[in-house]
């Protein structure tokens, strides 16, 4: 979605007009959740998604609509519509998507510099189309209208946003004599929570695919290494920060920044670096812990860890030797197989074929 909102915003500013579509509900087996949207411009660019292509051209078809005058739609496919097979919708799912044409009332420029500033923010719409708020850090821009219903609408996205959570929530107005006989309206929250962090340790050859890869997947990546020689930020273009330090040392001082959503990969591969930051990092916050290393090396790794005082608790939280089985070699192909571990650890998934599973594709 931040690309999605960065075209967005250029194409406010040059004056282009466009539609978004945007996923409001969820039922069953779906590729993407609330929040989803996709750009369609008056030339017929397109950028994003909805569905993972399932019902993109339908959707195309309504955004020209209403870029010719219609009125913003909301619109439901299912796997037992009449018409889901003609569009494509076959993975069991429903989705419904709101389509409006985005004016210069929606305040892109500001959802958009505060997502690259990493701040959390916001973006309310009603399902009816009318109006738009961004909200985040206290503040507002843009209106639904009333004044009333404003402070009610950022009330309720200000909760969504601290879960980092996108969806449907109904709103009426905060009880002020201004907007007393405002009625209840229904929003849709798109949030944008701080992105997580992927912190790699040691600044490896195999280091190199796995910031790149992680970026592309939305994490924010700090490469550190006491070395100066391998710590340079022209290996690693796509990291936000390329730090030369002892990883202990940085892991003390920024502990705070280390939450559930964070990964820690320590690749160094020298017990002199490497057990200090894991035993840190097994203590910390993190939701991932993983450390590159033969079985041979993970034995000996464990040992010193338990002579530093980690627990037995603590331990069998690292992912040693780590990433998945995949068969891989070189480090592009073991990039995939740590990313591969990282998603399932934190997001729940079993690491099994979907072929050898039953039920949903997608988590419900």
């Amino acid at each position: 979605m931040r690309h999605v909102i960065d075209q967005a915003a250029a194409w406010q500013r040059s004056g282009t007009r466009f539609a978004m579509a945007t996923v409001v509900r969820t039922w069953g087996s779906s590729p993407h959740g609330p929040g989803a949207s996709m750009l369609v411009s008056e030339e017929g660019r397109i950028v994003g998604s909805v569905s993972g292509g399932c019902v993109e051209a339908a959707v195309c078809a309504i955004a020209e609509e209403v870029l010719a005058g219609a009125a913003p739609t909301l619109e439901r496919w299912g796997v037992g519509d009449e018409d889901a097979f003609a569009v494509g919708l076959t993975c069991g799912g429903t989705i419904e998507v709101l389509v409006r044409e985005v004016g210069a009332d929606v305040p892109l420029s500001r959802l958009a510099a505060d997502i690259a500033a990493g701040v959390p923010v916001a973006l309310v719409t009603p399902v009816d189309g009318s109006g738009c708020l961004a909200v985040g850090g206290g503040t507002t821009t843009g209106s639904l209208g009333d004044p009333g219903t404003d402070r009610a609408a950022a009330l309720a996205a200000e909760g969504m946003l601290r879960r980092g959570a996108s969806g449907l929530v109904t709103s009426g107005d905060d009880t002020t004599e201004e907007s007393a006989c405002a009625p209840e309206r229904e929003l849709l929250v798109q949030s944008f929570a701080t992105r997580p962090r992927l912190l790699i340790f040691g600044a490896v050859e195999f280091a190199r695919p796995l910031a790149d890869m992680g970026a592309a997947l939305g994490y924010r990546v700090t490469v550190c290494d006491a070395r100066p020689a391998f710590a340079v930020a022209e290996r690693f273009p796509r990291a936000e920060d390329v730090v030369t330090e002892r990883p202990d040392r940085w892991f003390r001082a920024h502990d705070h920044l280390v939450d559930a959503s964070s990964a820690v990969c320590v690749l160094t591969h020298d017990a002199r670096f490497d057990v200090p930051v894991l035993a840190l990092a097994l203590r910390s916050m993190a939701g991932y812990v993983g450390a590159m290393g033969s079985r041979r090396t993970h034995e000996d790794r464990l040992e010193r860890l338990r002579t530093a005082g980690t627990t037995d608790a603590e331990l069998a939280r690292l992912r040693s030797p780590i990433g998945l089985d995949l068969g891989g070699r070189g480090p592009e192909e073991t990039a995939v197989s740590i990313l591969a571990e990282i998603v399932a650890v934190l997001r729940g998934g079993t690491t099994l074929p979907l072929a050898l599973r039953t039920g949903p594709v997608h988590k419900v």
